[in-house]
């Protein structure tokens, strides 16, 4: 062995560490809790999407098919859109979501516009009764909507509403939680951006659209997806206002399938999944700013 050998000294390689998980505090997650938490999640994940997709695969199987062998067939052996030109054929499908597409499109819009101007002045505005007036909604909030229906349909019929989509629209173009919701979201805006914007010279206008609905665009989205999904479902308040067929939504005329096609799963099924693609794609074209909740009004840099 040369000097040079004996002098250097030598290098091991460190022995590889083992990959670790970790949680967002920096916590190791041992093996079967990580197991158990990807297990639950799957539960989870069939209780909720299961029936959706088993409505989907119903109602792309052919007349041949038995939907109800056992074990039961998930995928169809011969997919077809037949159950879906049936339903068109059935009932007028599509004058039914347009009548829903208008009552819920008017819906966001009164619950976007309202809510935000009542959660900006209940958030930022000085004034007496602000408490008050917040309690007021929260107490709103406790009220079921079958203990006010009656009146809701008593004050339609003195405005001369019923039958009508106005009618349909005007109990719940401003919900209580949509307000609360947008209160909070400009509680989160600090003070002081109001204050140098009032010294700039900014009247109240101003500071309401520059400065405090850009920074919670995050929650007006999610009162955009609560008042659309709130109008496309609802079933019991526009089955009672409205009695000209022409008229109706999409939850009350596929109520028909059910009655007179009751034995036919695959026609209802078609239905149903015709009911619940609007608010899927709502939710795809709304979910980057859905999730935006957690830093809403806050200053960036």
């Amino acid at each position: 062995m040369s000097v040079l050998e004996k002098a250097r000294p030598r290098t091991e390689r460190p022995a590889a560490r083992e990959p670790r998980v970790t949680d967002e505090h920096g916590r190791r997650i041992r093996v079967w809790e990580l197991v158990l938490r990807y297990a639950l999640l799957l539960a989870v994940l069939a209780l909720t999407v299961g029936p959706f997709l088993w409505q989907l695969s119903t109602s792309l199987k052919g007349p041949t098919e038995d939907i109800f062998s056992s074990p039961p067939k998930f995928l169809p052996g011969h997919p077809t859109l037949h159950n879906y030109a049936r339903v068109a054929d059935t009932i007028p499908v599509w004058d039914y979501a347009l009548n829903s597409l208008k009552v819920a499109a008017a819906n966001v819009v009164t619950n976007c516009v309202g809510s935000a101007l009542a959660g900006y002045a209940l958030a930022q505005l000085r004034y007496r009764g602000r408490r008050v007036a917040t309690l007021v909604f929260v107490l709103a909030m406790l009220v079921p909507v079958e203990g006010i229906i009656i009146a809701q349909f008593t004050t339609m019929r003195e405005l001369g509403l019923n039958n009508t989509l106005v009618g349909v629209v005007l109990p719940g173009c401003i919900g209580a939680m949509n307000v609360l919701l947008m209160r909070n979201a400009f509680l989160n805006l600090p003070y002081e951006i109001e204050e140098a914007a009032y010294v700039d010279g900014a009247n109240v206008w101003q500071r309401f659209l520059r400065i405090a609905l850009p920074s919670v665009r995050g929650t007006v989205a999610v009162v955009a997806i609560f008042a659309f999904m709130g109008a496309w479902d609802d079933f019991l308040w526009p089955l009672i206002v409205l009695s000209d067929p022409s008229k109706f939504t999409l939850t009350i005329g596929l109520n028909y399938l059910h009655g007179t096609f009751a034995n036919d799963e695959r026609l209802v099924a078609a239905g149903t999944v015709i009911a619940v693609a609007p608010l899927i794609a709502l939710f795809a074209c709304l979910q980057r700013y859905f999730f935006r909740g957690v830093g809403e009004g806050a200053v960036k840099g």
